[in-house]
């Protein structure tokens, strides 16, 4: 008997659930099923397959050859039928379905608000989001894990549709009390000559300050190395070292006093950000409805986002915020104001 007469798509997702979790208990708990139903449904599979799929060892499950085989071509029937049902939901009028979407670190700080706003005016729609440096993310859409991402400067070696929606200034920092904050004429060669905060190699950051630095004819000085922009903005802030960030990253504590834009040229660099996905996969209605809405209202919700938080701000933001006629100011660090300020 042939594989595709005595396995069914049940089959198949429970061999996914399994490989993906590798373990059957945590598969059965995902599944709402029974350790010994799920095991069923694997040696079932294995007869049609008309070979092992699964070894048990003393760490869990382990695919064989022909597991692994069978894992990527579960992996896009199953998307594919995921897909089918949300457009035939969408086809009778019911807008809805799953949302899977990767996102760069740096989005954290905006997108989940956005996605709330997308959510409440379309109620039925499901979100999965994976946060995870640009390589990761890049993979995550490569390999059908994800339909679209949003992310810096997409690189040009991969084919991908890409849409710029947002502005992202992104700029040299340092805490106030830094001593390159006095130093005079200061330049990115001078800069060179001091170990900077970085992100990890992978990370759309840091191939930018890579880029950055390589275009200028420089070497970048890595002084310490981390996987999160808040570790980095936590330890600029307490003067350990200069950084390149994301404005939208640091709005409180730049207005708080607690970081300032490097007198440098040029200082900050305005950036974009896109939403990408692959031109060769048709993504679900969902997936192109949230496209539209970060073309459409990407730019004015992140806007909107850096205003209530100032205006949310705690106590140590708001004191330390000027004020006039005795309300307070705010004063949202624009590439352009910014960029006045440090010439």
């Amino acid at each position: 008997m042939s594989l595709a007469r005595a396995a069914s798509l049940r089959h198949l997702s429970t061999f996914y659930a399994v490989a993906r979790l590798g373990s059957v208990t945590l598969a059965a708990d995902e599944l709402h099923l029974s350790q010994s139903a799920v095991s069923i449904q694997l040696a079932n599979l294995e007869a049609a397959a008309g070979t092992s799929l699964m070894l048990r060892t003393g760490r869990g499950i382990r695919l064989t050859e022909a597991g692994e085989l069978l894992l990527g071509y579960a992996e896009r029937l199953l998307a594919l039928w995921n897909e089918a049902s949300d457009e035939m939901d969408s086809h009778l009028g019911a807008f809805s379905g799953s949302l899977r979407i990767g996102a760069v670190t740096t989005a954290e700080y905006w997108l989940p608000r956005l996605l709330v706003t997308f959510v409440a005016e379309n109620p039925r729609v499901k979100i999965t989001l994976h946060v995870a440096n640009r390589d990761d993310v890049l993979r995550k859409l490569l390999s059908h894990d994800i339909d679209i991402a949003v992310t810096g400067y997409p690189p040009n070696e991969m084919k991908l549709a890409a849409f710029p929606f947002a502005k992202n200034p992104m700029g040299f920092m340092a805490a106030p009390h830094h001593p390159l904050m006095a130093e005079p004429n200061l330049t990115l060669a001078t800069l060179a000559k001091t170990p900077l905060l970085v992100r990890e190699r992978g990370s759309g950051s840091r191939n930018t300050l890579e880029r950055i630095f390589r275009e200028a004819g420089l070497r970048l000085r890595v002084g310490s190395e981390f996987s999160s922009n808040e570790s980095i903005k936590q330890m600029c802030a307490a003067g350990f070292g200069p950084a390149y960030l994301s404005i939208h990253t640091c709005v409180l504590e730049m207005n708080a006093g607690l970081l300032k834009m490097l007198p440098l040229p040029n200082n900050p660099i305005e950036r974009e950000w896109y939403v990408v996905r692959l031109p060769t996969k048709q993504v679900s209605a969902v997936a192109l409805a949230f496209e539209r809405f970060l073309r459409d209202k990407g730019q004015e919700e992140i806007h909107r986002q850096v205003e209530q938080r100032l205006n949310d701000a705690p106590t140590w933001a708001a004191a330390a915020t000027p004020r006039r006629n005795g309300k307070r100011v705010a004063r949202v660090p624009s590439a352009r104001a910014a960029s006045a300020r440090a010439a």
